[in-house]
């Protein structure tokens, strides 16, 4: 990313920081996303392999595996979001009103993309 002029070395540090944790995040994402792949697929419905029991554990594993996947998806394109937003000069501005994004805010959550006045 280039930093253009009119950012603060302050905003540029904001900046440099909060791209490295989001970079870091979606590397550790991605990571995630491979690894539990397997356990979001189908369930065997072969009751000569495996027992009713077995299976309803399986399918109850699948269905929390799918919901951490979907965790994982929406949080991915927050992150992705945030870089682009970086990327064209918008990051520290709120999406409803222009005015600034305080720092701290952004350190709790580097997807937030609204002033805490514009997010009630």
């Amino acid at each position: 990313m280039a930093m253009s002029a009119e950012f603060s070395n302050d905003e540029k540090e904001l900046l440099t920081e909060l791209r490295t944790r989001i970079e870091a995040e979606l590397a550790e994402i991605e990571a995630l996303l491979e690894e539990t792949e397997a356990d979001s697929a189908p369930v065997a419905l072969d009751q000569q392999s495996v027992g009713r029991l077995a299976r309803m554990d399986a399918m109850q594993v699948q269905a929390m595996a799918q919901a951490a996947q979907a965790r994982r998806l929406g949080r991915r394109q927050g992150l992705l979001f945030a870089l682009r937003r970086m990327d064209d000069g918008e990051y520290l501005e709120c999406q409803a009103c222009g005015e600034e994004i305080g720092a701290g805010r952004l350190r709790a959550d580097p997807t937030f993309h609204r002033c805490v006045r514009c997010a009630r």
